[in-house]
């Protein structure tokens, strides 16, 4: 049905975007994890903070877009199901108006027949 197959979509994108917060959250931690190691110098730190921001900034940037891929796949699949479901609609519609005018026409045949 409809709501199945819109169901699948909506679940398919919630797994798919499960996955990228886990992977941004394990990148992350791991970068936090380096950051916080003990440096030889002071001016390592600052190095080491500004390497952080900058990879955290490249890893936002990667992560967004692949939530924005996911979007597109879910806008693009609800599309296509919306149209599936208007030209069934139609169709099923032209096959009752078919059957409403054979029974009209059954009807008429009789009526006139006695």
């Amino acid at each position: 049905t409809l709501n199945e197959k819109l169901s699948g979509v909506a679940i398919d994108a919630a797994e798919k975007s499960a996955d990228i917060s886990a992977k941004w959250t394990k990148d992350t931690l791991n970068k936090l994890a380096e950051i916080s190691k003990a440096k030889q110098e002071p001016a390592d730190y600052a190095k080491a903070m500004t390497e952080f921001a900058s990879a955290s900034a490249e890893s936002a940037a990667e992560h967004m877009a692949a939530f924005a891929e996911i979007a597109k796949k879910v806008q693009m699949d609800t599309v296509e199901l919306m149209m599936n479901a208007g030209k069934d609609m139609q169709d099923d519609a032209a096959k009752a108006v078919k059957k409403a005018s054979d029974d009209v026409q059954n009807a008429t045949k009789k009526a006139t027949a006695k």
